[in-house]
């Protein structure tokens, strides 16, 4: 039954992205990102979804007159660049081709998806919707999970939707993590009060659900995020001493069995699954230097064939760390402009945080900033234990903060606040800024809750 609901519903919206492109990028980021064809049984589960959206979405582009343009900026060229070097290193992988041009066929959709979104994210409008959208996705797990943990008393672990990017217990926290900053900038810049608190209550369950992973890496990444987020905050006591009071309650409730495994941290080195890590980071670096310019490939640390060529007697296996992954698998080529999408990310976050100094009507561009800083360190952190290296919810957030920055530097370069462009889908809870000399009943507030500033 729920096959057919679901091929019901999806088969209404598929004619809407060859209508409306934008619904149809919402529309892919949602079959992407949240897999909830993974939630029905039957034959539903494994369909093309995300490629014949791709497709409609692109027929849309071609035959609309929505609102797109091909944005180029240091985000969107590095994806192109990433593109063109996963092929070479493809042509030149150790790994078996089935393998490695399976792989290779997931990051060429991936990529193209994100240069569509980037393409369409031309308004505040859209970035406003498509967070929500992010959150929405990752957020149905996270407030599931955290449900889940209070009700059995965190005795079990949290998986994600099976056969994704975050189905592993250690990926999904990571992915909550990630998500819980931009649930704040929401709360920050949604009218509703109901809404406010409901994302307060999302993030705090979402917390809950990365802890009731077990995982080891989430409590790690918990800690560099909760600094981040205390430093990027406002109202420093106040914040300080919720985030501490969170944190500490969730821990304490957690049982003793969850105490005992992250009680291994302090002794790694008498953890079988920590050492086995280690070795394998210290495989693909030997990996990374025996074939500087290419690496093994996608997938080439997984064979023991190929350890075996500069690290024999370590166990071939998953690298778990996205910095030693994309370096034992494609070089150090690969691996710095890979890196260099955070460094544009991070780059373009820090210009968010200055053009909207002092410009109230860039108030949600400088706290979109500060967040996206706290996911990007949520990221980074969590992914040093894991492998979440090629994660196209990470690369959509490079676009949508890319896609923020043109347009402060659009309205700073106009010299006075300038009204939001009609988009073709309005975001939930999205008011419209308030402008000098703006006056009436309608004009919305500046100040108080839900305000812009």
């Amino acid at each position: 039954m729920r096959s057919y609901v679901f091929l019901a519903f999806f088969a209404v919206l598929l004619p809407m992205a060859a209508a409306l492109p934008f619904v149809g990028a919402l529309l892919w980021a949602w079959i992407s990102f949240m897999s909830p064809h993974r939630e029905v049984w039957g034959f539903a589960t494994n369909q093309p979804y995300a490629m014949v959206i791709f497709l409609a979405t692109l027929l849309g582009c071609l035959i609309a007159r929505e609102p797109k343009r091909f944005a180029l900026n240091a985000v969107t060229v590095l994806l192109l660049l990433l593109a063109a070097l996963f092929t070479f290193t493809s042509l030149t992988t150790l790994a078996p081709g089935p393998v490695t041009w399976k792989m290779w066929d997931r990051m060429m959709k991936t990529i193209a998806g994100a240069i569509l979104v980037a393409c369409l994210l031309t308004s505040r409008q859209r970035i406003h919707t498509m967070v929500w959208l992010i959150v929405i996705s990752l957020g149905y797990y996270g407030v599931k999970g955290g449900i889940f943990t209070l009700m059995t008393g965190g005795g079990f672990r949290v998986l994600g939707p099976p056969d994704s990017m975050i189905a592993d217990r250690n990926h999904l926290a990571v992915a909550l993590l990630v998500a819980v900053p931009l649930m704040n900038w929401l709360r920050m810049h949604s009218a509703h009060r109901i809404v406010r608190l409901g994302l307060v209550a999302a993030m705090g369950l979402m917390v809950v659900s990365a802890l009731g992973s077990q995982s080891r890496g989430a409590l790690i990444a918990l800690a560099a995020t909760a600094v981040i987020f205390w430093l990027r905050g406002r109202g420093k006591i106040v914040s300080g001493v919720l985030i501490a009071a969170c944190i500490a309650g969730t821990i304490s409730f957690m049982p003793q069995s969850w105490v005992d495994r992250m009680n291994t941290i302090s002794t790694y080195e008498q953890d079988a699954s920590a050492v086995g890590r280690i070795r394998i980071w210290e495989a693909s670096w030997k990996l990374a230097l025996d074939r500087p310019l290419t690496g093994a490939g996608f997938r080439g640390p997984y064979f023991q064939e190929i350890v075996n060529r500069v690290a024999p007697g370590v166990t071939a296996r998953a690298v778990h760390s996205i910095y030693f992954e994309v370096l034992g698998e494609h070089g150090f080529p690969t691996f710095l402009a890979w890196l260099g999408l955070t460094a544009a990310g991070g780059w373009y976050s820090w210009r968010l945080m200055r053009l909207a100094r002092g410009r109230p009507d860039l108030a949600w561009a400088g706290d979109l900033g500060r967040m996206m800083q706290v996911s990007i360190v949520a990221y980074l952190s969590g992914g040093t234990f894991l492998s979440l290296s090629y994660w196209d919810v990470y690369w959509t957030l490079m676009v949508i903060v890319a896609a923020a920055h043109a347009l402060a530097v659009q309205a700073v370069r106009q010299g006075a606040p300038v009204l939001p462009q009609p988009a073709a889908l309005a975001a939930p809870g999205w008011r419209r800024p308030a402008l000098p000399g703006l006056q009436g009943a309608g004009a919305p507030r500046t100040t108080g809750p839900g305000a812009l500033t």
